[in-house]
């Protein structure tokens, strides 16, 4: 049975981490030909070794990595740091990590950064998903300005015409 990995932090402000697993138990195949193996760790900048340890030591084909920076400017330098490490992990273990950061400053609205979290987590690990059994989903979406999060941005061809 394949497996795909979830690693998520404490120190986030929203529960990605489960909102990432239920969306991959919505999808076909769960429990039967894949599993999902979660780890939680602190902060962001643990996320590339605990991927890094999913698939090497647990055998995931794919990392779901879930995490929250803060809105001082040390915390916008730590998720770059962060985001480098994982780009490390994944071109040390050439195994795809889907980075998803909600920054806390992305709405000064509470309830939008948690439908921002929600949504984000949920349509990355759909994604996760669809790279390994449907990545033919991937490729009729190319092109289309699709986000997680906040509305699409649609097509720059659209402009053009």
């Amino acid at each position: 049975m394949d497996r795909i990995g979830v690693v998520d932090t404490m120190f986030a402000r929203y529960d990605m981490g489960t909102e990432a697993l239920d969306e991959l138990a919505d999808c076909p195949g769960h429990g039967e030909r894949f599993e999902v193996v979660r780890r939680t760790v602190p902060g962001f900048k643990d996320l590339a070794v605990a991927a890094k340890v999913l698939i090497e030591e647990h055998d995931c084909r794919i990392v779901v990595a879930l995490g929250m920076p803060g809105k001082a400017p040390v915390d916008k330098v730590c998720a770059h740091e962060a985001s480098q490490g994982i780009m490390t992990a994944q071109l040390m273990t050439n195994t795809a990590i889907l980075e998803v950061f909600v920054h806390e400053d992305e709405s000064d609205d509470p309830s939008v950064v948690a439908e921002v979290c929600r949504n984000r987590a949920r349509k990355h690990a759909r994604n996760a998903y669809w790279m390994l059994y449907e990545p033919e989903q991937l490729t009729r979406r190319a092109g289309q300005g699709i986000r997680q999060g906040f509305d699409d941005a649609g097509p720059l061809d659209s402009v053009l015409s």
